[in-house]
């Protein structure tokens, strides 16, 4: 007897890397109940159908920080397997228009200038997302 392959989630993820006028990148801490709680992201959220990548970060960055954003070039996009879940992460940089970022979705919320980065714990797929930012600057 043969058993079947077990089938791991696939999710797209349209992720923005979002800059202020300081040279600062807004990053976002997970909440501690949920799935890798307590690690620090860049934020973004899940692909709706019918939906670009482009309008997903928009819609992501307003729900979960308030704030409203230009969704620029495409930075990287990364594959990456979880034990429990298989994402694709479409990073694309982000310029800031209006909205005051707060913590909606999120535990917390800190701009952070690229050598301050490091000192933050990050899901494993997101350590791409700052070596590319790194390599773009």
């Amino acid at each position: 007897m043969t058993s079947k392959p077990i089938s791991i989630p696939h999710k797209i993820i349209g992720v923005g890397v979002l800059w202020n006028a300081q040279q600062q990148i807004l990053i976002d801490r997970r909440r501690p109940e949920g799935a890798m709680g307590g690690l620090w992201e860049f934020p973004g959220g899940k692909l709706e159908p019918g939906e670009t990548v482009e309008e997903c970060i928009k819609r992501e960055l307003m729900e979960e920080l308030g704030v409203e954003v230009e969704v620029g070039d495409r930075l990287i996009t990364i594959e990456h397997d979880y034990s429990h879940l298989r994402v694709t992460l479409a990073v694309h940089h982000c310029h800031y228009l209006s909205g005051v970022p707060q913590p909606i979705e999120c535990a917390e919320i800190r701009w952070v200038t690229l050598d301050e980065i490091e000192q933050y714990n990050f899901p494993a797929a997101n350590v791409q997302i700052i070596a590319a930012i790194k390599d773009y600057k």
